[in-house]
């Protein structure tokens, strides 16, 4: 989230409002709807978030604003933004340069040793944040993760990055003249967090084969029938799709859409992909039990309003 939109977005935040519902009706309404039983003791599930490129766990104008603002709105709710790191200025780095698997082993031990969090939690991703809390579902089955929330995720990946948080434009066009020469290389590829999620649809054969994160989470090279069953005991796989956005190429790969491979141009949903008529990953009988959420934003990347928020992705949080 940039730093201009984050500000504008925490600092309006302070109006939002619960909407009056009895407790009955709201206990038997999120049941139904988001398919949370509820926790030991009646508490709020708690909820881990993860941050995205360039960003930190606790920045008060971004991911901090809004551990903040979901605690006002589900009072007595634990959340856990994970810092990646030892410090701030570590975990921003950490977002650029730390091997992804490497970051995934980090949160999983983290969230196994968290006792707030041994009955089940949600998880909300930020961007890149969306598909590394996926990796944990697949990797990590305890604790359990219960709804996994994914805000401008890129699920297929990238081909290009077309902006990036402005303090950070310098490692960004370093980023992208590393990426267009050798995004595959070993070196690259253990110690760019970018290129670990770079899918080049005009060289698929050495995307399958080179890709040490993304090809592999994806069941591109074969099957593995724990990241697939442990993926499907979501209770709901909610995917935010920003329609305007200018950062994620292409921006269908927010809801596990890509180009059609040997071009850059058309791109194909979800359910025309291979991935889907295959199920590698369990998204079709996934999708068919009313597991999948696609849900619409009508902004730029990581915008939306408080509004939209508390509608659409609050209920799934409770």
């Amino acid at each position: 989230m940039s730093y201009d939109r984050a500000r504008k977005w925490h600092l309006s935040a302070g109006r939002w409002n619960m909407k009056g519902l009895s407790l009955v009706v709201s206990a038997l309404w999120l049941l139904e709807v988001c398919g949370n039983p509820p926790q030991r003791g009646g508490g709020p599930v708690p909820l881990v978030i993860w941050h995205g490129m360039g960003d930190s766990c606790c920045n008060p104008i971004s991911m901090g604003g809004i551990k903040k603002m979901v605690e006002q709105q589900i009072p007595g709710i634990y959340v856990l933004s994970l810092k990646i790191g030892n410090t701030i200025f570590e975990d921003m780095e950490n977002s650029f340069f730390l091997n992804v698997n490497k970051q995934v082993d980090l949160v999983c031990e983290q969230l196994a040793k968290d006792p707030n969090l041994q009955q089940g939690y949600n998880s909300m991703g930020f961007s890149q944040g969306g598909q590394f809390l996926r990796a944990v579902a697949q990797k990590c089955p305890s604790p359990p993760m219960k709804n996994l929330i994914s805000i401008g995720g890129q699920h297929q990946g990238v081909y290009g990055l077309p902006r990036c948080p402005g303090e950070s434009s310098h490692i960004c066009d370093w980023i992208r003249e590393t990426l267009n020469v050798g995004a595959y290389t070993k070196a690259v590829q253990e110690h760019l967090v970018q290129a670990e999620y770079w899918h080049d649809p005009l060289n698929e054969e050495q995307y399958r084969n080179c890709s040490i994160f993304l090809a592999d989470l994806n069941q591109e090279r074969s099957v593995n029938e724990t990241y697939k069953r442990n993926l499907q005991a979501l209770n709901k796989f909610v995917m935010v799709k920003f329609l305007k956005d200018s950062m994620v190429d292409p921006a269908d790969s927010e809801w596990f859409g890509f180009y059609r491979p040997g071009q850059s141009k058309e791109t194909v949903t979800l359910q025309e992909s291979v991935l889907y008529a295959e199920d590698r990953l369990g998204l079709r009988e996934m999708d068919k039990s009313g597991k999948l959420v696609f849900l619409a934003a009508d902004g730029d990347h990581l915008q939306f309003s408080e509004q939209w928020f508390n509608d659409n992705i609050l209920p799934f949080l409770h």
